[in-house]
């Protein structure tokens, strides 16, 4: 916790420190080292905890160093040639590749992006790409999109991580230069893409591709109905290789192992049958690993999984507390970024309040009460979805603007199939794969997902099944996450003061004031709160901000909806809103210039292009000057309107500049 603390510390640093603010924050990890070694035992816990804390910023600082790439600084279009690395779907539905060895005309290569990342949306040409084949493509760049609001997603940051240097997309055909070459990466990537297409060959329509991403993690093939329908009822995490399935399938090797040897009298009478099946279920997990991508989510699902099957190989007890804080500390020291992300969030909240929970259960005193062994098993489905949904539900809400009113009757109805049915089908399939008998597991495993995605569509179906929820601001998750981990962590009557942080989130987050006036970096568009909610200014384009004010108003509207909201005056090509008593106007459109100057006169003017002379006195807001405040906010103020830009809220940080 305290490791996260320091990691944390740094991501919401205004600025980055310079050279020598490491060093003392190195000097300072060593002092407080040397401090509780060296000085009386009770001061060794609060010099531990500060070492730690300065551990954290040192290891998040030395990852974003090393990471660091180039990124392209201004918009491109040219010709681009490049490997194909990773192929899959944006969220317009259309193939999007991820490459690496860029080459960029007229782009020098020390100034080149080592990653870039295309959608293609041309007709013809190369549409499904296989891994590490070189080509080539007409294609828009742009350097990864700043926040859509001040506070927002900030996706530099991501892209920083990932190391792409750029995005965009292509309108003409890609042309394949070279074929498919080696690397043991590609070679692993190309036969996941060779599974899924056999999988959903095998097994049409959403429910072959439910099947491909929950064993390759390719979920470019799920319809976006089935998708939102998955969302809605709290099932959407099934399709994510995480710890769930990780879990399931290293716990079906081990279990259908140690069956296997225990029947074998010469090996179960000689052998330690036990640590053999932890050290196959070890070896199915980093076969499953590879298989899936190996993304950040299964990754860190992997090294949980390894942990506790290492405690099994040692003697230890395997699900505890200190397992969870050890899988924890390895993954934010190999990437302290994970720490941000919603799957790290969420996993950890899971796993360690399910651990937490079962444990005192288990140590309950043996006089009392305890369900009849027949229905243990069924309670136990029951309370752990309940403990599980429960623990992620103010990350996910957070994260994902809405919370899903019966997500637990869906997760109740449908992971008990995925652990009795769907992952043991999938085991058995590839088993009986060499022998030509797949078929045998996979029929099965088509009617576990069947019977999922009936759910989700019945569930997400039911009136009130979504309930948007508004984004909180920066201290909520934190505080949520410290009183939680008190009550857990912490003995005694003691333990009820960590109910004080987690209150007092609440109420912040019950108070989260929402911006009047929302307004875009490009200038084309601004959003204002009206009687009905935010009101947009066109009906279309920009579809990425105006989704993101309306998901983080906690507003489910699509953006036609919003345009026809009453909230903004005037008419199309002149549109205003009011706050605190003063005017602020788009002016768009062909004749822009003639109806500068009548804007500037009424107030504060908003304009999606550069302008070179503006009227005298005029209060202006036009790409140029947007392009260095980045998208701004808007609240009233007791002296005026209050201006709030996104670049000053995300600092001065390697992703942003």
């Amino acid at each position: 916790m305290l490791l996260a603390v320091g990691i944390g510390g740094y991501f919401a640093l205004p600025v980055d420190p310079p050279p020598w603010g490491y060093g003392a924050v190195a000097a300072m990890a060593g002092l407080a080292a040397v401090g509780a070694w060296r000085l009386p035992e009770i001061w060794g816990p609060v010099f531990t905890a500060l070492a730690l804390v300065c551990l954290g910023v040192l290891l998040a600082g030395a990852r974003t160093q090393m990471v660091a790439a180039p990124k392209l600084e201004y918009r491109f279009y040219g010709v681009v040639e490049a490997r194909v690395l990773v192929l899959d779907r944006s969220l317009s539905d259309a193939p999007r590749i991820t490459l690496d060895r860029v080459w960029l005309e007229r782009v020098p290569p020390e100034k080149t992006p080592h990653r870039l990342r295309i959608s293609l949306h041309g007709d013809g040409g190369v549409t499904d790409p296989a891994p590490g084949t070189r080509i080539a493509m007409m294609a828009h760049l742009s350097p990864p999109s700043a926040p859509a609001e001040p506070g927002g997603f900030d996706f530099r940051r991501h892209a920083w991580f990932d190391g792409l240097g750029a995005v965009g997309y292509a309108r003409t055909p890609a042309v394949a230069l070279e074929p498919p070459e080696g690397g043991l990466t590609l070679i692993v990537h190309r036969a996941r893409m060779h599974l899924s297409a056999a999988l959903r060959d095998r097994i049409p329509g959403d429910q072959g591709a439910f099947a491909a991403a929950i064993l390759t993690g390719d979920r470019s093939a799920i319809s976006r109905e089935t998708l939102q329908e998955l969302r809605d009822s709290n099932l959407a995490h099934l399709l994510a290789i995480s710890g769930l399935h990780m879990g399931l399938l290293t716990g079906v090797v081990f279990a259908a192992l140690r069956f296997g040897l225990a029947m074998i009298p010469a090996v179960a009478l000689r052998l330690p049958i036990k640590k053999l099946a932890a050290v196959g279920a070890l070896a199915a997990g980093a076969v499953y690993l590879a298989l899936s991508g190996g993304n950040v989510a299964t990754e860190r699902a992997y090294v949980m999984v390894a942990v506790v099957l290492v405690a099994v190989l040692a003697d230890r007890r395997a699900l505890t507390l200190r397992a969870v804080a050890f899988a924890a500390l390895i993954i934010l020291v190999i990437a302290p970024e994970s720490l941000t992300q919603a799957g790290f969030q969420m996993s950890f909240a899971a796993t360690t309040a399910l651990i937490a929970v079962f444990g005192a259960l288990r140590d309950l005193p043996e006089g009392m009460w305890r369900p009849p062994r027949w229905a243990q098993g069924a309670l136990a489905v029951v309370l752990s979805s309940a403990i599980a949904g429960f623990a992620t539900a103010p990350f996910g809400a957070a994260h994902f603007n809405q919370v899903s009113q019966f997500g637990l009757l869906a997760n109740v109805l449908s992971v008990p199939l995925m652990g009795l049915l769907v992952i043991p089908a999938a085991v058995a399939a590839a088993c009986l794969a060499p022998i030509g008998l797949s078929v045998l597991g996979l029929e099965p495993m088509r009617w576990g997902i069947a019977w999922i995605l009936g759910v989700a569509e019945w569930v997400a179906g039911l009136e009130g099944a979504v309930w948007p929820v508004v984004a909180p601001g920066p201290w909520v998750l934190p505080l949520i996450s410290l009183g939680a981990l008190w009550v857990i962590l912490w003995t005694g009557r003691a333990r009820a003061a960590g109910a004080v942080p987690i209150l007092a989130a609440f109420v912040l987050w019950a108070q989260t004031e929402r911006p009047a006036l929302l307004i875009a970096e490009s200038g084309g568009l601004i959003g204002a709160l009206g009687p009905e909610g935010r009101a947009l200014s066109k009906p279309g384009g920009e579809g990425f901000v105006a989704l993101s004010w309306l998901e983080n108003d906690g507003d489910r509207a699509r953006q036609e909806e919003a345009f026809a909201r009453p909230g903004l005056g005037g008419e199309r090509g002149c549109q205003s809103a009011e706050v605190a008593g003063e005017t602020f106007t788009l002016v768009t459109g062909r004749g822009w210039a003639e109806r500068l100057a009548p804007a500037c006169a009424a107030g504060w003017v908003v304009v999606p292009q550069e302008v070179e002379q503006a009227p005298a006195g005029c209060r202006l807001l036009d790409r140029g000057r947007l392009a260095r405040t980045g998208a701004l906010a808007v609240y009233p103020g007791p002296d005026g309107p209050r201006i709030v830009a996104a670049r000053r809220v995300a600092g001065d940080r390697p992703w942003t500049q």
